[in-house]
């Protein structure tokens, strides 16, 4: 009761707000009717490894969508809670360079229901780290913080220092799928008092947005050499072939 009335108090003080545009909500967390009608959750049959959304009556749960099919990505299966357009391209923004970690819990909400087969099956539960100096200047990572609320959703360890990321590497926007692949190539490594943990375990990796893959392509490389039985990855975000 007196956590409800706590909630209620708050509530009224400061009035829920919308996550994309911060108009009035009738709960906090959500989404204004017009920007939930912005906001491309994905459901139904998806690409097996990347979570694209296929279309056809023939598209089945095993299939991959074409670029998957072109350029198969390192992990085993994948999933994605939203498509990076619209509403959610904004409330991602505001994550990750907006100081809104108010977001996670209910961004990770959406993550746990996409990716539940996921959470159910891994072993171990692990952000895409940043170098040390974009965390410096971040102060936080926000693929890590996904992660904490996702092991607390779940009931499945988080190991955030799961992976190192040992060179700093160029933001990737505006690259195409080559560069990208370059500019990642050695960018991570296992941190060395954690590879014990990795051998013959499933790792859930988690990150914000899924571009070409390669940055989780990496990661996924890097979790393998010492003994990964299966990685898996679970995104906020995924960005639409189309777009």
């Amino acid at each position: 009761m007196l956590e409800a009335l706590k909630t209620t108090l708050i509530n009224v003080i400061y009035p829920p707000r919308c996550l994309a545009c911060a108009e009035p909500t009738d709960a906090p967390g959500g989404l204004c009717p017009g920007c939930w009608r912005e906001t491309h959750f994905i459901h139904g049959t998806t690409c097996a490894k990347c979570g694209t959304p296929l279309i056809g009556e023939e598209a089945g749960p095993a299939d991959l969508c074409e670029g998957c099919q072109r350029h198969p990505p390192a992990w085993d299966r994948g999933r994605a809670a939203v498509l990076y357009r619209g509403a959610a391209r904004k409330v991602i923004l505001g994550l990750k360079h907006g100081d809104r970690l108010d977001m996670v819990k209910p961004l990770a909400g959406w993550m746990a229901t996409a990716g539940r087969p996921l959470l159910a099956e891994t072993d171990l539960i692990a952000p895409v780290p940043l170098h040390w100096r974009r965390l410096l200047r971040r102060r936080y990572n926000q693929s890590a913080e996904l992660a904490r609320r996702l092991a607390a959703l779940s009931g499945k360890p988080a190991v955030v220092d799961l992976l190192t990321r040992r060179r700093f590497t160029t933001p990737q926007e505006g690259m195409n799928r080559e560069t990208r692949l370059r500019n990642q190539a050695g960018a991570f490594l296992v941190t060395p008092r954690r590879v014990e943990a990795v051998r013959g375990k499933a790792v859930l990796l988690i990150d914000d947005v899924l571009t070409s893959g390669a940055t989780l392509s990496a990661c996924a490389d890097t979790l393998r050499a010492p003994g990964a039985a299966r990685v898996d990855v679970l995104v906020l975000a995924r960005v639409a072939f189309e777009d």
